[in-house]
């Protein structure tokens, strides 16, 4: 039987109400234990997953898992800290099985629950602007997902909105989240290129040249889209 207007109006309220119920929970849970004081920086995180010992792993899962999707922790501090902790290649793996855990959920929340949830979650103007971005077409998500500094979580939660599929998500979070993390594990580590000497002015040839190319996917979306789509045409 069809729901009445009155009665989907209610079960998204109830929904809403359940979420906001689950992230007031989890939010003081972490003030009340003292941990949310202890996730807001590399030395905090590190020194919170060392002293759990065996379950540091789980926990090192579960927040990179909760990054995604509950609360505003800096990635880059939590992979940071794994690095550090277990090495750039184990690390890699566990922020791996946290992050896609995470952005999968994302999806399915904003494919399941829709508009209302996307709205209390990040905002009406948040996602009218990724919807309206997305709608345009599916590979400039990918690009996005490799780029820093696009809002990758907001992304997976507003493209649970748009007609993208659950198979060109998945594949899409496996290359591209795989790519990156790995990339991230390994460079911040300060091994690679350093954060003295000459390695200075690489980072900042870094910085510039992924400013640019978020300022060139924005400004020339729909040429890229067409480009794309026309080289996957050909190989298809």
């Amino acid at each position: 039987m069809e729901l009445s207007k009155k009665q989907k109006i209610l079960r998204s309220l109830l929904v809403i109400l359940g979420i906001a119920a689950f992230f007031g929970i989890i939010f003081l849970m972490l003030k009340l234990t003292g941990w949310w004081e202890s996730i807001n920086s590399v030395q905090k995180v590190k020194r919170l997953i060392l002293d759990l010992g065996f379950w540091g792993r789980f926990m090192f899962v579960l927040l990179q898992f909760l990054q995604v999707t509950f609360i505003p922790l800096p990635a880059s501090a939590v992979v940071i800290a794994g690095s550090l902790i277990y090495g750039p290649f184990e690390a890699s793996l566990l922020s791996l099985a946290g992050i896609l855990l995470g952005s999968t959920l994302a999806f399915f929340l904003g494919r399941t629950f829709g508009r209302k949830l996307v709205i209390f979650m990040v905002g009406e103007k948040t996602c009218d602007k990724w919807v309206k971005f997305l709608s345009k077409g599916k590979y400039s998500f990918v690009i996005m997902m490799l780029l820093p500094l696009f809002p990758d979580d907001v992304l997976c939660l507003v493209a649970g909105l748009t007609n993208m599929s659950w198979l060109f998500f998945m594949t899409t979070q496996f290359v591209t989240r795989t790519i990156g993390i790995f990339l991230m594990s390994y460079f911040s580590s300060g091994e690679i290129i350093p954060y003295e000497g000459w390695g200075i002015y690489a980072w900042i040839l870094i910085a510039v040249v992924a400013i640019v190319s978020i300022f060139l996917t924005t400004k020339y979306q729909l040429q890229i889209e067409s480009r794309l789509a026309k080289l996957f045409k050909k190989k298809n």
